[in-house]
């Protein structure tokens, strides 16, 4: 390699190297440069040779200077080469340093030219992807391209609900079969990622109530895009499983088909066709729901029962009784095992639910045991350590072949729940006076009497138009209008109802208030107050995510409408950004209520219904929720402002309910959300609903309460003095420029229904 070779530099180094070398020779500016210049002209002319008057570093600097300069003039290639001049560079090169500084000039006028255009070509193409997401939320197109990785959803999700339990539990039919059925029934249920997560009563109970089904060769078990209601577990023959047409692969015996069917109705995601003859059995999803409702409901009974044998819980309400019996956690013990050793200091306090114990005291002086009693089925032991008193008196051994099962509670868990109904929750006078002087404004109104100015957003049954009364240009109202027959073909006939019950009476400033309902043979249709700042969801579309600040504010919208719906025993239950809304104000709004559902006191509710997404542990597993669902939620909402994307997002709803029901814990929290934002979304979405921030003692107000609340204006919030962290442009009362376009609507008119099962509507 030549000399020039090691000077060899690509023009991208050369001017940072430029840079680099002129500072290092203090050419703080032009003419300081040229004073240095004539400087080292007459030092070189008086005295001595270059190379003994420039230090070794400076002519290694200058030296750099020559090459990096050669490397940008010599345009014509890409990389050029510098001789070395015998380690010594002339001091009379310097005088080209005048016009190297104009070049360097010129250099970066042109990188700034360059930058300008690309900020600009950069805000162009944000602009069209931001038009693409809006065209793609309005008319949805799917991408034969599975992302790797959770992104920002650019479509709005859509709720899914199962048609509400009956009331009565029918009661279940049992099928005779073989111990090797029964175990390959079982197999395939625990070899399944949703399924294996079921209680083994539930499994057990499952695998009774199967029964056979056959199929021919060549026959089609599951069809892609049909609804469908049962789920199968293979034992003979082998099947092709398909979509849009293309074979996926072909599944074995000891597999199960179809297990979204059994939570709610939903199309069929791919076909199964029968390779050759088949025996399966099958399950539908009402027996399904019978068997977790009566499991749910048995073991509650019965732990709530255990409870009150207990001198410290009789006297406690039937509402804090439920919540401890699902706290309650079963251990196992095997014969001969102390589950409790004297003089042992514990907190935990234990219940026998299988099998029995014996007591036994340690004598003073010895190593002997005083045989005291025989404690069985429906006994307790350990109740001083909840009330603080830790040293154990006894041992507590197991003694029955079979092993023994405690129900267990420990005194932390016990003291976040025990509390009187006033400190769980604070109770709300209603303020029903208010609520009929508006109905009371809005009572003569005719449907004919409201003018349609735009569509404002379009749902599962229906859409919903921004109105104006006709005579009245100064307000603007939203119409919901719902398709009749659509809610009766999929049986939500009671979440309509429930709708309109509690949207009517609520009375508060973070939910949409709802003025009068009207009906014909084909629609219901809902009158409430237009939002007029736009769907939250399209300004978190928009802008990718929100910081910590804008999250608290919105957060703390929802917490406040939490707190009003939870102090009447109104559960959501469809919380997302798609049904937030912005007034005029930037304030946010709860709206859409067909999913909220008013329970009885420390009552629960089984229907599966939700958002994909936002949907709680116990609401996939049909083990019955509560508020607390709501909790889980809020924590999954928390998330998605802060990164644009929900935590548990899989390629379909059962990948979805699979890492949901894997926990918090498995999710990779991005650096830009803080510690205290992760810990109070870790506390809302804990797996056991007890637990969660907001159900326990102290109740909403522990989240309000919480670090990453700190400072925060609750009072502000509440009087709307609190500045908003986004204020929409509204110029008027019939501006919808915050909203979408939507097309026209093309569907056919549905089919007329007058049934009567909207009388009450």
């Amino acid at each position: 390699m030549d000399e020039g070779t090691k000077y060899r530099v690509p023009i991208g180094d050369a001017c940072v190297s430029m840079r680099v070398c002129f500072d290092s020779l203090c050419f703080s500016s032009t003419q300081q440069r040229l004073a240095d210049e004539e400087d080292a002209d007459g030092a070189a002319a008086a005295s001595s040779p270059p190379s003994a008057q420039l230090p070794t570093t400076v002519v290694a600097a200058v030296a750099a200077v020559t090459t990096a300069v050669s490397s940008v003039v010599s345009t014509s290639v890409p990389q050029v080469t510098v001789p070395h001049i015998g380690g010594v560079l002339p001091v009379a090169s310097m005088s080209t340093l005048r016009e190297l500084q104009e070049l360097l000039r010129a250099k970066d006028e042109r990188i700034a030219e360059l930058e300008t255009t690309l900020c600009r070509r950069d805000a162009e193409i944000q602009e069209l992807r931001s038009h693409l997401d809006k065209f793609l939320s309005v008319l949805p197109f799917k991408s034969p391209l599975t992302p790797t990785k959770p992104r920002p959803r650019k479509q709005r999700a859509q709720g899914i609900s199962a048609e509400p339990p009956l009331q009565e539990l029918a009661p279940l039919r049992l099928v005779d079969k073989s111990d090797r059925s029964r175990e390959l029934i079982k197999a395939a249920i625990l070899d399944n990622d949703f399924m294996k997560n079921l209680e083994r009563t539930q499994i057990r109970e499952i695998v009774d109530c199967m029964h056979p089904v056959t199929f021919p060769a060549g026959s089609v078990i599951i069809k892609e895009g049909d609804v469908g209601s049962t789920v199968f577990v293979m034992e003979e023959g082998k099947v092709q499983v398909s979509r849009d047409g293309k074979y996926l692969s072909t599944l074995a015996p000891g597999k199960v088909l179809g297990e979204l069917a059994i939570l709610y109705n939903c199309k069929r995601t791919a076909t199964i066709t029968a390779a050759t003859d088949c025996q399966l059995w099958a399950i539908e999803r009402p027996c399904f729901q019978t068997i977790m409702m009566k499991t749910g409901l048995s073991r509650q009974a019965e732990y709530t029962d255990f409870l009150k044998s207990v001198p410290i819980f009789k006297n406690l309400p039937e509402e804090t009784l439920i919540k401890i019996s699902d706290v309650l956690e079963e251990t196992f013990y095997n014969n001969e095992d102390y589950i409790v050793r004297q003089g042992a200091r514990g907190d935990t306090f234990f219940i026998i639910s299988r099998g029995q114990v014996r007591v036994t005291i340690k004598q003073p002086d010895t190593t002997e045991e005083k045989y005291i009693r025989t404690l069985g089925r429906g006994d307790f032991f350990g109740e001083k350590a909840l009330q603080g008193d830790d040293l154990r008196t006894a041992n507590i051994i197991a003694d029955d072949p079979e092993g023994v099962s405690c129900l267990v509670i420990d005194r932390e868990t016990f003291n976040q729940l025990i509390s009187s109904l006033d400190e769980i929750r604070t109770r709300y006078k209603d303020e029903l006076v208010e609520r009929r002087r508006l109905n009371e404004e809005f009572r003569d109104l005719r449907l004919q009497d409201l003018r349609p100015l735009a569509t404002l957003g379009v749902g599962g049954f229906g859409r919903v138009e921004l109105v104006q009364i006709v005579g009245d240009n100064t307000r603007s109202f939203a119409l919901k209008q719902m398709k009749k027959a659509q809610i009766v073909e999929t049986r939500q006939q009671q979440h309509i109802m429930s709708e309109k019950r509690i949207m009517g009476e609520a009375d508060c400033d973070f939910v949409v208030k709802l003025f009068k309902t009207f009906k014909d043979r084909k629609y219901l249709y809902m009158l409430m107050e237009a939002c007029l700042g736009g769907e939250l969801w399209t300004v978190l579309r928009d802008k990718g995510h929100f910081d910590d600040g804008t999250t608290r504010f919105y957060t703390a919208c929802v917490v406040e409408a939490f707190d009003y719906l939870h102090s009447r025993n109104i559960i959501y239950r469809d919380l997302k950004p798609e049904n937030l809304l912005l007034d005029s104000q930037g304030y946010v709004k709860l709206v859409d209520f067909g999913f909220a559902k008013r329970l009885d006191h420390g009552r629960k509710t089984w229907t599966f219904c939700g958002t994909p997404e936002y949907v709680a542990p116990e609401v996939i597993l049909n083990k019955g929720h509560d508020i607390s669902a709501d909790y889980w939620s809020l924590g999954v909402l928390m998330f998605e402002l802060l990164t644009g994307t929900p935590p548990f997002t899989g390629a379909d709803p059962m990948k979805t309910y699979n890492i949901i029901l894997k926990g918090i814990d498995v999710i990779e929290f991005p650096r830009s959300i803080t510690r205290n934002a992760m810990a109070l979304i870790k506390k809302l979405c804990r797996d056991n609903p007890a637990e969660r921030l907001g159900y326990q003692r102290g109740g909403i107000s522990e989240i309000q309460k919480h670090k990453w609340f700190d400072g925060f204006n609750w009072e502000g919030l509440r009087t709307r003095t609190l500045e908003p962290p986004i204020l929409p442009r509204v110029q008027g009362a019939t501006d919808t420029a915050n909203f979408d376009e939507y097309p026209p609507d093309s569907d056919p008119p549905p089919p007329d229904d007058i049934s009567g099962w909207d009388n009450d509507f």
